[in-house]
């Protein structure tokens, strides 16, 4: 049971991450696209980090502490991203 809900999360990260990839091919902003992929990037990561944690639960404190770093680390740069791309915009 557990080995079928691990190889869940992990198909559900990796399914998550090409998700993300898909509309940089539309005709939206970049701003739209960058917010797009990565939600689905961070949600995908900490999908497989989940599904690994299940696998290997003696890791947890490791795992635990990705988690964290992806949630902080994946919300600034878009952030980060975000303002400078809006300040680039308002010095033309």
């Amino acid at each position: 049971m557990i080995d079928w809900l691990s190889y869940s999360f992990l198909g559900a990260g990796i399914f998550l991450w090409f998700w993300g990839t898909f509309p940089l091919l539309g005709n939206r902003s970049v701003l739209f696209k960058l917010h797009g992929l990565s939600v689905s990037d961070t949600l995908g990561s900490m999908s497989v980090v989940v599904g690994l944690l299940l696998k290997i639960p003696g890791e947890w404190p490791l795992l635990l502490l990705a988690i964290l770093s992806l949630a902080i680390w994946n919300t600034m740069l878009g952030y980060v991203l975000a303002y400078c791309s809006s300040r680039g915009r308002s010095d033309e």
